[in-house]
């Protein structure tokens, strides 16, 4: 769709990086690029330990939030990329000095290798963004930070936090919420408390389960997802209507070194937000729209909708490099990878009438890190205009042996209801 307004900036006091754009602004939403622990004025990773280079990602990220006019209080997520998830103690003694009063919801995940030698670990972030851009006027940032008894409880994160349309879950590990202890059994036990405590959380804000527009799956074992999609079958689709739509979220699994607490399993979540909040009006929860499209061009599967849209933003689930006809992984390298995961993006964006300059966030799993080069040279040509924001993490396997995945969010320029 031509005429989409993004609002993509870069500031000096903070890393910048030729393939990403560090923010990218649609609606009533910035996305951060992943920010490492890179001193700006060196453009190199900062002394010390985990402590030290978390503080750095952090400062990063605060430099480029100031930089559009905004405070750290207006971060609505944040994800935390730990090459040692042992770590966690320590960035969280940091993180608190950050997060004073407000607590955004948050993921953490340890990862197989991030994109620069010594870096121990890497965030990215998202925030409200209040003077809006396109088809948004600018408006109050109201956030409403909720939790629940019925889900486990963080000192260092909320439950959801819902700005605009959107509600943002922190990601939910298997834990009993009276004990706080990582529940007694297997993967198959571990992923439906996970899904529990995401739909305790819905229960507790009035969403039902099928307003949900992305599903992040994070697990130890990659072979344990066969066991994880029994159980995440019979959550979704969730109501009559969508059993007979066939709706299913968006959805992206990721292969993690580690996990909080010894979990096998993680899962966060994107909610569409029908009471909204300013400058949104509240909707009849009749009149929320979500549209989820699957088109031939790309690979499908049962499990997920290849894109779903809600107001101003659609997600579109993880791509492999398969090839759509034969639903095997193209043949070659790397280069040949990421361009056919690429290929796949712009058959599903161009299915529901967008370009790929319209993409305002990539999430890309590489296999060998040291391929990034190699990505990136196949990544520069498929976007004519400002680049996304992006984040890149390595994982020690992926789906079907591939090298490479890749998933996205995209503007959304015509909405659906509610629109304004």
């Amino acid at each position: 769709m031509s005429g989409i307004i993004k609002l993509s900036r870069n500031t000096v006091t903070a890393p910048c990086d030729p393939a990403v754009t560090q923010t990218v602004a649609f609606s009533h939403y910035n996305n951060i690029s992943a920010q490492l622990p890179i001193d700006v004025k060196s453009g190199k990773i900062v002394v010390g330990g985990i402590k030290e280079q978390a503080t750095q990602c952090l400062k990063n990220i605060k430099a480029i939030v100031e930089s559009i006019d905004h405070a750290m209080h207006d971060v609505v997520k944040i994800n935390v990329y730990l090459k040692n998830i042992c770590d966690l103690d320590s960035v969280d003694d940091v993180y608190a000095t950050f997060f004073p009063h407000y607590l955004p919801t948050r993921t953490v995940i340890s990862v197989a290798a991030l994109p620069m030698n010594g870096a121990l670990i890497q965030m990215d972030a998202v925030i409200s963004n209040g003077e809006g851009s396109g088809t948004q006027a600018p408006c109050d940032l109201v956030k409403i930070v909720r939790n629940t008894v019925n889900a486990p409880n963080s000192q260092i994160s909320a439950h959801t936090v819902a700005f605009s349309h959107y509600n943002h879950i922190s990601a939910q590990l298997p834990l009993d919420p009276k004990t706080g202890n990582i529940i007694v059994g297997g993967v198959k036990d571990q992923a439906r408390q996970c899904l529990k405590n995401i739909n305790s959380i819905l229960e507790a804000i009035d969403v039902p389960a099928d307003d949900i527009v992305k599903i992040n799956i994070y697990i130890e074992n990659l072979a344990d997802i066969d066991a994880i999609n029994e159980v995440y079958s019979c959550y979704f689709p969730d109501s009559g209507i969508a059993r007979t739509l066939g709706y299913m979220p968006a959805r992206s699994v990721i292969a993690v070194e580690g996990l909080p607490m010894g979990a096998l399993v993680q899962i966060d979540a994107t909610v569409s937000h029908g009471d909204g909040t300013p400058p949104q009006a509240v909707e009849d929860r009749h009149g929320l729209v979500i549209r989820a499209h699957n088109t031939d061009n790309a690979p499908q599967t049962v499990l997920s909708s290849q894109i779903v849209a809600f107001s101003h933003y659609n997600n579109i689930s993880g791509q492999l490099p398969l090839n759509s006809m034969t639903g095997q992984i193209v043949d070659g390298g790397v280069n040949e990878q990421a361009r056919q995961c690429l290929a796949n993006i712009k058959a599903i964006v161009e299915s529901v009438n967008h370009v790929m300059d319209d993409i305002v966030k990539v999430n890309i799993q590489l296999k060998n890190i040291e391929d990034l080069d190699a990505v990136n040279d196949v990544y520069m040509t498929f976007f004519n205009e400002q680049l996304p924001a992006r984040t890149v993490i390595g994982v020690s396997t992926i789906a079907m042996s591939a090298l490479v995945q890749m998933d996205a969010i995209v503007s959304n320029g015509e909405g659906t209801p509610p629109v304004v």
